[in-house]
């Protein structure tokens, strides 16, 4: 991980906790019935933020350790999964997570890998997961197929600071496939979306690293923008953001 990425969402802990999209709970399953994922199993979740992807299989009843650099985002994860008795978070990056060699099932990176060093990340994981272990990458993708989200899009590539740079999109199935080498991988997508009033609208576009914060010099135009967007489109007040939540799983 570059130190920027692991301080780039100290200001945003907030809206990504209510704003950020969860993942399907099928993915659960799809593990369960595809790979052998039980409750006997140990999962780590790399890059873990505030914890969205680690909930999602604690509240399946896994035991997860998330690895989480960015102090306050672990800190939000402390306070919102600290009741769950499967739940565990240390200071570690994706290169250098402080887990036990052979000591995880599941390794799991929920809209985190484009953050981490490949090359780093890959030697690790395969220093701690067990000889059968599986990786699992995670992301919600954003649909730009309806008007709305085309538009939604060139908003962000307007008022954004780096998106084009650092979006997740720039991950192509090559570059998975090189993460994997020489084994193969596999690719599931589930449907996923959002419906937000203009108030969650509002905290979703803050939510993201590249987007200008409340204090900073462009959000006022940005936030014209968007009111402007939201009106132009809104159903009984409401906009639906859709996602493709893609799923790849491999052993390394």
């Amino acid at each position: 991980m570059t130190n920027n990425s692991t301080t780039r969402f100290s200001n945003r802990v907030n809206d990504y906790v209510k704003y950020r999209p969860h993942y399907p709970k099928t993915i659960v399953e799809f593990l369960e019935d595809d790979y052998e994922l039980s409750a006997d199993k140990l999962i780590a979740d790399i890059g873990a933020g505030t914890g969205i992807s680690t909930a999602l299989f604690l509240d399946a009843g896994y035991k997860v350790i998330a690895i989480e650099p960015n102090q306050e985002m672990r800190a939000k994860s402390f306070e919102l999964l600290g009741n769950y008795p499967g739940f565990k978070a240390m200071n570690g990056t994706a290169e250098n997570t402080g887990l036990e060699t052979g000591s995880i099932d599941f390794i799991i990176a929920g809209q985190a890998f484009h953050w981490f060093d490949r090359e780093k990340s890959r030697a690790e994981f395969k220093r701690v997961l067990r000889p059968a272990g599986i990786v699992v990458l995670i992301w919600n993708e954003r649909k730009t197929s309806s008007d709305f989200e085309i538009e939604y899009d060139q908003l962000i590539v307007a008022h954004g600071n780096d998106y084009v740079k650092v979006d997740h999109r720039n991950i192509n199935d090559e570059q998975i496939g090189a993460f994997f080498a020489p084994e193969t991988f596999r690719l599931k997508v589930f449907a996923n979306k959002q419906v937000f009033d203009l108030e969650g609208l509002t905290g979703r576009l803050l939510s993201s690293s590249y987007m200008p914060t409340r204090e900073e010099a462009g959000y006022e135009a940005m936030m014209n923008d968007l009111k402007i967007l939201f009106a132009r489109y809104q159903q009984d007040g409401f906009i639906t953001i859709n996602y493709d939540t893609k799923v790849y799983v491999g052993k390394l």
